[in-house]
């Protein structure tokens, strides 16, 4: 199972233990990434809102790179998913668009291969049965609040992932992992990006409303697929702690760190220590790193 394997920019700065724990879970579970050569930016968070061309063209040179490789497109960041998977779409739909695209880029591009996010593949392409199976530490009595905050599933005839209002895929992982996926309102809820920097009056509200409806729900810690959700849950808990007066002490998780969790990684490997709210508690409190046969409860 082999994928042409855009990191985006996030994967090689502030997400690097994103990018550590994505490529450790893809081998262990038979998944080979072949990393776009020379890949670009593709303008996730600022070009559509600018210059609609450029917002087209900075994804499909990248795209048009794996097309000429016959390889589908593995993403990992809900943002730059959401960004390749508009360019497809739109050189899909359009001639006109197309030339206007590969006269920009310089290179042949006709869409024919396919976008995924990397969520998708290991629950859909590998099969949570696969994942199953190579578990060796389960997530046993782990409560977690899956966040797909608002790139990741929306909109539906653009992402074509998951159900749109109650998306339940990153759900199922954590369950098919021993944990315990909890139930809460605001798993769709936009985060609020770069509000906490240029409106933090906004963006702070928004951050203390999913880590307060996801302790709420008694979870224990959130788990996303965005870089920019991670950043705005993790570094910024603090601060929202202070303003609101509300103490958290919530983890914040890249799906693929969990996953390598139970699949016996160390948390060094996975780049966990590399988070602002401490998780090495919670992962000894739940026994996680020890196997299950000889974890506290059973011995």
């Amino acid at each position: 199972m082999k994928y042409a394997y855009y990191p985006g920019c996030s994967l090689h700065a502030t997400g690097i233990e994103y990018n550590l724990s994505a490529r450790a879970v893809a081998k262990h579970l038979g998944i080979e990434l072949w990393e776009i050569p020379e890949w670009n930016c593709c303008g996730a968070s600022a070009a559509h809102n600018t210059n609609h061309l450029l917002a087209l063209a900075l994804p499909a040179r990248n795209l048009a790179i794996a097309e000429k490789e016959g390889l589908d497109v593995v993403v990992p960041c809900a943002a730059c998913f959401s960004r390749l998977k508009a360019t497809a779409k739109a050189v899909r739909e359009s001639a006109a668009t197309r030339q206007t695209i590969e006269n920009i880029i310089e290179m042949n591009y006709s869409a024919s291969n396919q976008v995924k996010a990397l969520l998708d593949v290991i629950v859909t392409d590998v099969g949570l049965d696969s994942v199953k199976e190579k578990v060796k530490r389960p997530l046993t009595n782990l409560k977690v609040a899956a966040y797909y905050g608002c790139l990741l599933v929306r909109p539906p005839q653009l992402t074509e992932f998951d159900d749109p209002e109650n998306p339940t895929t990153m759900d199922k992982l954590m369950e098919a992992l021993g944990g315990t996926a909890v139930d809460w309102p605001y798993k769709t809820e936009c985060c609020g990006a770069a509000h906490s920097t240029t409106k933090p009056e906004i963006g702070l509200k928004m951050i203390n409303d999913i880590l307060y409806h996801a302790q709420l729900a008694g979870a224990e810690c959130i788990v996303t697929a965005c870089p920019l959700c991670l950043l705005n849950l993790d570094m910024r808990q603090k601060e929202v702690e202070q303003r609101y007066g509300i103490k958290y002490n919530l983890p914040i998780f890249y799906f693929t760190e969990l996953v390598g969790l139970a699949m016996g990684y160390a948390p060094k490997e996975l780049g966990i220590e590399r988070h602002f709210v401490d998780a090495k508690t919670l992962i000894n409190e739940k026994d996680l790193l020890r196997h299950p046969t000889t974890r506290r409860e059973e011995a």
